[in-house]
């Protein structure tokens, strides 16, 4: 009885989606640091200028470049970008978007790799 009360319960049709991910190839600080640098060029109030960041102790580097005006999207104010990230020998060039709540930080909601070539 308990047992299928709780399945029951657990059952919500929806598989959760795991959040996006920037890249592989980048450890804990440089993800840290490229996100910052995510969070101020996104910033509706910002330039709107690409904002670059590096890690000198792993040689990682990149840059964000917001692409067009930010939007809302239920209740967050949204902004998509393109990044270029380079680790050691893999350089990759994504595009994707980002939203957060009024005063929260900012969270991936897309990310691909763009084609090269």
């Amino acid at each position: 009885m308990l047992g299928s009360a709780r399945a029951t319960t657990d059952v919500t049709g929806a598989i959760p989606k795991s959040p996006p991910k920037l890249s592989r190839a980048l450890d804990p600080e440089d993800h840290r640091r490229a996100i910052a640098a995510m969070s101020t060029a996104l910033d509706p109030q910002g330039s709107g200028m690409s904002v670059n960041w590096d890690n000198p102790e792993t040689g990682a580097k990149g840059s964000f470049t917001p692409i067009g005006q930010p939007y809302p999207l239920e209740g967050m104010i949204c902004r998509a970008f393109h990044a270029d990230i380079a680790v050691n020998e893999t350089q990759e060039s994504l595009q994707g978007a980002a939203c957060r709540e009024k005063t929260a930080e900012w969270a991936l909601t897309e990310v691909k790799l763009l084609k090269k070539g």
